[in-house]
């Protein structure tokens, strides 16, 4: 496979390939997507979970509509140029992910999300060969994000070794958190059938992906045999409501952040574009980032398993992707009409796209991951970057796997 390719060539020691943990990795994604998709009780829990997804866009849309009036979608003052409510992504989206981190945090508190987060934990660690601490940090990632997941190890993050560590970051970015899975699902709902299905299975088989291109790029050494496993107690809160208001203050953070980096990176690339502008057309266009982006990326997503004819537009939402961030990804992909790509297309790249690693995540890595970790910032640095390959690579291999399956899986009853 070219991504695993591509990560060996770039490894630390190119002679430890780790082909039992290639095997292994391989295998649990397949099982899991055969098993989300291929029984009919797993079916009906992912069309739940669909189900879940609009009950709860709509229940935040009642609380946005409270306090944002019309601006939420709710009845319109005046007469639109397009049908139903205009869908302003400040009132549609970023709500959601502030209910879903207040919900998260209650779950937790219920114990819900923990009995969840250390079933998932002790797999990997059996599956993957991963120590304990790693094997939880691993599972809650895939959760909370890519900084929120070690803190559960927080004691022991100065123990683990340089390549644990840096499996950490990579599976970070090769993941999304549970909040912002809600707010991707309820982007593509409208273009792509079972979204919140496919968002919710893409970050869970990312993470034995992400896991993989780390071990193949900085492999570990001796003493990381997989050892007891352990249940860190952390994020605790007092009571039901502590939960909630914990939850709704890191939400806030999560809105501000997504928020303000949506706004500078899209205007850095507007920026860029009228620079661009003063060029020459090509082709009859003018000459984009988006455009160039496409170019660069477009044999990749014909790896990935997309049609040459659409590689280009799926190229530049992989670009697009890196260089600013996923939310602006998957809205591009959701605007694009329905009939100017196909359901294939949009299907692997919503697993192509559904992942942390983008420039942004670099900075938010490091000082997260600083934190934690004072004393091993000089390690952070030298591996973040390398990080942000693995985690980039880790998705687009998920959805090679996804579009070497046959299309009837995903659409059978």
């Amino acid at each position: 496979m070219a991504v695993v390719g591509v990560c060996w060539l770039l490894s630390e020691a190119k002679r430890r390939f780790p082909w039992k943990l290639a095997l292994g990795a391989l295998l649990i994604q397949i099982g899991l997507v055969l098993l989300l998709f291929g029984f009919p009780a797993a079916r009906s829990l992912l069309q739940g979970v669909g189900a879940g997804v609009d009950g709860l866009s709509s229940s935040t849309q009642a609380g946005t509509g409270f306090v944002f009036g019309y601006l939420a979608g709710g009845e319109q003052p005046f007469a639109t140029g397009a049908a139903g409510a205009p869908f302003v992504f400040a009132f549609r989206v970023l709500p959601v992910i502030l209910v879903v981190c207040a919900l998260s945090a209650l779950l937790w508190h219920l114990r819900v999300l923990k009995w969840v987060t250390r079933g998932f934990g002790f797999v990997f660690q059996k599956t993957l060969g991963l120590r304990g601490p790693p094997a939880l940090a691993t599972a809650a990632t895939i959760f909370l994000g890519q900084v929120e997941g070690p803190i559960f190890i927080r004691a022991y993050l100065d123990k683990l070794s340089r390549s644990e560590l840096f499996m950490l970051m990579s599976v970070g970015m090769s993941c999304v958190s549970g909040s912002t899975m809600v707010a991707y699902a309820t982007i593509l709902k409208s273009t792509l059938p079972n979204a919140a299905a496919h968002v919710l299975t893409a970050s869970l088989i990312s993470a034995p992906a992400g896991v993989l291109l780390a071990r193949i790029m900085v492999p570990p050494g001796a003493g990381e045999d997989a050892g007891e496993t352990v249940f860190g107690d952390d994020n605790r809160y007092d009571s039901a409501i502590d939960a909630v208001s914990h939850g709704i203050g890191d939400g806030l953070q999560v809105v501000l952040n997504v928020g303000a980096t949506l706004i500078v990176f899209v205007a850095f690339v507007a920026i860029a574009d009228k620079l661009l502008g003063l060029l020459p057309e090509i082709g009859g266009a003018p000459v984009t980032i988006e455009r160039g982006l496409g170019l660069v990326f477009a044999p990749l997503a014909w790896a990935i398993g997309v049609p040459w004819r659409e590689a280009g537009a799926a190229g530049g939402l992989l670009g697009v992707k890196l260089v600013l961030t996923e939310f602006s990804a998957f809205i591009k992909l959701g605007a694009i009409p329905v009939d100017q790509l196909s359901e294939r297309t949009r299907t692997l790249m919503t697993y192509a796209l559904c992942g942390f690693a983008n420039v942004g995540s670099v900075g938010i890595n490091v000082s997260g991951f600083s934190v934690l970790a004072p004393d091993r910032r000089s390690e952070i640095l030298a591996l973040v970057w390398k990080a942000l390959i693995a985690g980039f690579l880790a998705t687009c291999m998920t959805a090679s796997i996804v579009g070497a399956m046959p299309a009837s899986l995903f659409h059978g009853g």
